[in-house]
Formats: C-alpha cells, sequence, structure tokens
C-alpha cells in the first residue's frame, strides 16, 4: 500500500521532486509535516528548473534548466547588471529592480513554458481540424468538436452578453480566450506537467488583457468623451471628487476578480491533491484506504473544474466587455432623450 501511495504521489507530483539545488542533510532529523509542507509548495510554485526526477530506478529523468537552456535571452543593458542584487526599494521585487538597472532576464519560467507548450498544442490541434468539405461542412471528429466550442462561445457567451453585431466583433478574443484558459488548464493535470494557472503572474496577465479589452470596448462604443463623462457616474459636479474615484476603483475590480477566481481555484485544486496525499506520511500508512480514492475522486473533479473555469472567465470577461458596450448605448439614448 505505501509503494502504491509513493507511486501515486510520483504521478501526480512527477516534476517537483527536489534536485540537488533542494538536497538536504540526510543525517538531519526528519519533520515530516515541514517536509511535506515544503514538497507541497515547491511544487506548486514557479521556477526556472523543470524537475523531472522519479525516485523509483530505474526511473530516473535529470531536471530540466530552462535558466541554462534560453540563457541567451538573459541581456545585460549595464555591465554587471545580473550579477548583483536587487537595488535598494525592490527588495520584495527583484526582477523588476534589475530590470530597471539593466538586467532584462527574458528567461522562461516553468509557467511560461507550459503556456508555449499550450499554444502549440492549440495550433496543432487547429491545424488539423480545419478540414472542411466542399460546402464548408468541418471532416472528422475533431472538426466537430472544434466547431460545437467555437459556436458555443459565440452564441452562448458572445451574443447574449454583447448583441449580435458587437458579439461577433469580440468572438475570435472570446475564443482565444476559452481554448488558451483550457489547455493550460488540462495540461497542467497531465503527471510531468505544471500547472501555469496556479501561478498568480498568469492569471494577473489574462486579467490584464481582458482591462485594457474593456476599456478599448468603452472607448470605442461611446468615444472618449463619453467614456471619461461615464466615470462621473451621471452625478452633479460636486459629488465628482466621490464618484470619480469610485468608478476608477470599480474598473479594476473587475479584472481582480477575474485574477483571484483562476488563480484561488486552479492552485486550491492542486494543493488538496497534496494535502490529502500527505496524510499518509504525516499520520498513518492506514490513512490511504481514505486518502487514495479522495486524491482520484479531487483529481478527476479537477478536470471538470479546469473546463469550468475556462468558461467562467470567458463568461464574465464578456458581461465585463458588454458593460463597456453599453456606454454608448446609454450615450445614444441620451442624446436621443435631449
Amino acid at each position: 500500500m505505501k509503494k502504491l501511495a509513493l507511486i501515486v504521489l510520483a504521478l501526480f507530483a512527477a516534476p517537483s521532486f527536489a534536485n540537488d539545488e533542494h538536497a538536504v542533510d540526510p543525517n538531519a532529523p526528519v519533520d515530516k509535516k515541514k517536509e511535506t509542507a515544503d514538497f507541497i509548495l515547491h511544487h506548486v510554485a514557479d521556477d526556472t528548473v523543470f524537475e523531472m526526477e522519479i525516485p523509483f530506478p530505474p526511473y530516473h529523468l535529470p531536471a530540466i534548466h530552462i535558466a541554462e537552456a534560453f540563457e541567451f535571452l538573459k541581456i545585460e543593458r549595464v555591465p554587471g547588471a545580473c550579477s548583483g542584487h536587487a537595488p535598494a526599494g525592490f527588495e520584495s521585487f527583484p526582477s523588476l529592480g534589475l530590470f530597471i538597472h539593466g538586467c532584462w532576464d527574458l528567461r522562461p519560467t516553468k509557467a511560461i513554458l507550459m503556456m508555449w507548450v499550450a499554444c502549440a498544442v492549440l495550433f496543432t490541434l487547429l491545424f488539423f481540424g480545419r478540414k472542411r468539405d466542399s460546402n464548408g461542412v468541418p471532416k472528422g471528429t475533431l472538426a466537430h468538436l472544434i466547431e460545437v466550442l467555437a459556436l458555443f462561445v459565440r452564441d452562448e457567451i458572445a451574443v447574449p452578453n454583447l448583441g449580435k453585431e458587437e458579439g461577433k466583433r469580440y468572438t475570435p478574443y472570446l475564443t482565444s480566450l476559452f481554448f488558451f484558459i483550457l489547455a493550460i488548464d488540462w495540461l497542467g493535470l497531465i503527471p510531468g506537467m505544471f500547472a501555469a494557472t496556479g501561478v498568480v503572474t498568469v492569471t494577473a496577465a489574462l486579467a490584464i488583457i481582458t482591462f485594457v479589452m474593456i476599456q478599448v470596448a468603452g472607448i470605442r462604443s461611446a468615444g472618449l468623451g463619453g467614456y471619461l463623462a461615464h466615470l462621473t457616474g451621471g452625478v452633479p459636479a460636486f459629488l465628482w471628487p466621490i464618484m470619480i474615484p469610485v468608478e476608477i476603483i470599480g474598473l479594476f475590480t473587475k479584472p481582480f476578480a477575474l485574477l483571484v477566481r483562476l488563480f484561488a481555484n486552479m492552485l486550491g485544486g492542486h494543493m488538496v491533491v497534496f494535502f490529502l496525499l500527505s496524510l499518509i506520511f504525516v499520520w498513518t500508512l492506514g490513512a490511504a484506504v481514505v486518502a487514495l480514492p479522495l486524491t482520484v475522486a479531487i483529481f478527476l473533479l479537477e478536470i471538470f473544474v479546469g473546463i469550468l473555469q475556462a468558461y467562467l472567465f470567458t463568461l464574465l470577461t464578456s458581461l465585463f466587455i458588454g458593460q463597456g458596450v453599453a456606454m454608448g448605448h446609454h450615450a445614444h439614448a441620451d442624446d436621443h432623450a435631449h
């Protein structure tokens, strides 16, 4: 039973077993709780080392040092800028501090590498799923599946929230968003892969892009003047010092909600899997009777959560863009009323 538990743990966490950089003294006393917590946090954290070491002979794969493979992307605009420590004032954001002072470290991390893999997978699937007959009807199961999902995003998400005309205009972005998040979520469930959506910087980047799209939709629909006038909330001028800050804060709460929802759900799901498996090693071997079935159940649930989070992120994005588009409709309605 213990061997079975170790095998399951290895399958769920193949890329996270420690390499030489994380080695510990074998003679030191073992704190199982601390060791388990460190293991879990190390697995879900982003890093420049993609570890594939499986401690079951003869299966022993070397760690992939991403930073070394992409060393050419580390550019020193100022000599010696990359060899020092973070400048004063940037202790919490060392990469940003080094970047400002001339060290352009553009090497990918595990999360970025997984996004590249997701893009490659999507390009491959869409390339082979583009087959059509002479009448333009999809040929093959893959082509039909892609069209079903694309039509679902257009007809059930974009058009109901944006209208027929604006819905078609923003369908390409919403469809790309849906497929991209779904690919990252499901790739993170494959043994040996890494869940990029469990990294806050990845979800933050997606939220920032959505934030830009929301503002573009508002300006495009209402014009720059109407967009700025909307920030006043339609209240008298003496209330503008109160209303304008509130409206500006509201602009940022929408993408922040998207960021937290996707990040927290995906990170939480993976951590629950590890917490359940850790019961076997922290408590007793008998915990495997309960931990292993629950782990498998949570893992299967994560498959559903992956597509659910892709749907919710896309749906909320369409709602927020729809609110931006509605600015123009309100402005036109006010003009007709006058």
